[in-house]
């Protein structure tokens, strides 16, 4: 792979590339954090994962069955609600080895688990804290914005309020 500070400008040539390297997301967030170049270095040998946009009904079990097709998991961290201790849509997965988390990258992104397409990205590694969400709900914060109905993750985003129509307040 390139040079980390190589990685702040560099766009994928072509899809394969993108499947090897971590996403424009990931990109983006380390040109704003100070230490950028670290998370991206990181990146070159991490054996994590951030898997993205899980029903919140979706259980461990269906993780680890969907990701073992890959390789032998070595950890799964399901991503809570920092209040209710409740699953809000998110989790890490830690392989063994690097380039078994980048198989899983290439294989398993945008696939469909418990009838939702799946995100995955590479993950600098995982620190206590950061599996409870980090909205002010409690959740992730792309749940309290979304404005539409979403049976798996809980209705409507919170800023919207439960009742049917979704009026703001």
């Amino acid at each position: 792979m390139s040079e980390p500070a190589d990685l702040f400008t560099a766009k994928p040539i072509n899809s394969a590339q993108r499947l090897d390297g971590p996403s424009s997301y990931v990109l983006r967030q380390a040109r704003r954090s100070r230490q950028g170049e670290e998370d991206l270095a990181a990146l070159e040998i991490t054996t994590t994962l951030y898997v993205g946009n899980l029903s919140f009904f979706t259980t461990e079990e269906q993780i680890h069955e969907l990701f073992t097709k890959i390789a032998k998991v070595k950890k799964i961290i399901m991503g809570l609600d920092r209040y209710q201790k409740t699953p809000c849509g998110f989790c890490f997965v830690e392989y063994y080895e690097h380039d078994d988390a980048v198989a899983c990258l290439k294989y398993l992104h945008k696939t469909k688990l418990d009838e939702r397409v799946i995100t995955i990205d590479l993950d600098p590694g995982f620190k206590e804290g950061r599996q409870f969400g980090r909205g002010s709900s409690g959740g992730q914060v792309r749940d309290e914005f979304r404005q539409d109905y979403d049976s798996g993750r809980g209705g409507f985003g919170k800023r919207w309020g439960d009742d049917e129509q979704g009026d703001d307040y």
